[in-house]
């Protein structure tokens, strides 16, 4: 379904779900997660050239010395931490800031700003002024780069396609929220996560010390174990299609949950069991399709980074509370921990 043109993301299409009551009808003018093939691939084109393999596997370095310095001020502090505060949240949220252009001073604004928006606890009016007040501030931060270009991706961006007409300020700044938001957000609570899993197997931890290359097939396995996104996609038919024996009829609304998905038992053997040696890539934590994540290369990277560097520079790493008792993001779009205690 994922890949079929027949089911559409654009939320302004009669059928379209909505994922709560009070939701506001769509503008219109949509984020450009939330348009179809081609014109979705045309702004996809736009941004891919700063996603692939080759330009991760570069960052790679840099991406190695935000851990490291994130490592030496954690320790400088004392033999305790808060991971989540100390580690996981700056980590990304430094790495897609350096990308974006956008200054990590401002860190506190648009993470807490993308809190309110990803949380159950929210009104639809208050995600919405959320975001609104991010949009503003990233608008602001692309005319100063339309007036100065740095190197960065909103520079890129406002020298390129926008300046050649090819594509509005408002859809730039669309993509570059998108990018800032799913891009410290995500990765941020899958490190927790993903360390909380380890740290409960020390005999896996000390074989990853010893086996470092075999640390990207683990990551893909806590991507699909944990599967901290609420849904894959939400989609509406644009045709009668016969799915799994079921007929969805046009103008249907389908929602894809990631968790289930990830755990089908006709796909994966003992789904709801950690497998370090799974070796399963065909999950669903990234998506599928010509909407598939763009940045799952960038996340790949920074998990394999974190993950190697925390259990190798701190070899004595334990979590540091009731593991039962640890405050979970519930509810909210995005699985994750609040705190995460650690000691060394």
């Amino acid at each position: 379904m994922l890949s079929d043109s027949r089911f559409s993301v654009d939320a302004t299409r009669p059928g379209y779900p909505r994922m709560r009551a009070d939701t506001r009808p769509p503008s219109r003018r949509r984020p450009f997660v939330d348009t179809d093939p081609p014109e979705h691939v045309t702004y996809r084109r736009m941004l891919n050239a700063e996603f692939t393999v080759r330009r991760i596997t570069a960052m790679r370095p840099d991406i190695e010395r935000v851990v490291d310095g994130l490592l030496d001020a954690m320790v400088s502090r004392g033999s305790s931490a808060d991971l989540v505060s100390a580690f996981a949240l700056p980590l990304p949220s430094l790495v897609i800031c350096r990308m974006l252009g956008v200054p990590y001073d401002d860190h506190e604004f648009f993470e807490s700003r993308t809190r309110t928006s990803m949380s159950g606890a929210s009104t639809a009016e208050q995600s919405a002024a959320a975001m609104g007040e991010l949009f503003e501030y990233l608008e602001a931060l692309f005319a100063q780069r339309q007036e100065q270009p740095a190197d960065d991706l909103i520079s890129k961006l406002a020298t390129g396609p926008v300046a050649q007409g090819a594509l509005d300020r408002g859809g730039a700044v669309g993509m570059i929220l998108v990018l800032l938001v799913a891009g410290h957000e995500t990765t941020a609570n899958m490190i927790s996560l993903g360390l909380l899993t380890l740290l409960r197997d020390p005999g896996l931890c000390d074989e990853l010390r010893r086996q470092p290359e075999r640390m990207p097939m683990v990551v893909e396995e806590l991507l699909r174990y944990h599967s901290i996104t609420d849904t894959v996609a939400i989609r509406v038919a644009l045709a009668d299609v016969e799915l799994g024996g079921q007929l969805i009829k046009a103008g249907d609304g389908v929602v894809t949950l990631a968790l289930s998905a990830n755990h089908d038992e006709e796909v994966f053997e003992h789904p709801d069991r950690f497998d370090p040696d799974r070796g399963a890539r065909h999950h669903l934590a990234f998506g599928y399709g010509p909407h598939q994540c763009i940045g799952q290369n960038l996340a790949r990277a920074e998990l394999e980074i974190a993950y190697r560097r925390l259990l190798t520079r701190l070899p004595d790493l334990r979590v540091a509370a009731d593991v039962d008792a640890l405050p979970y993001k519930y509810p909210a779009q995005i699985f994750g921990v609040e705190r995460l205690p650690v000691q060394w």
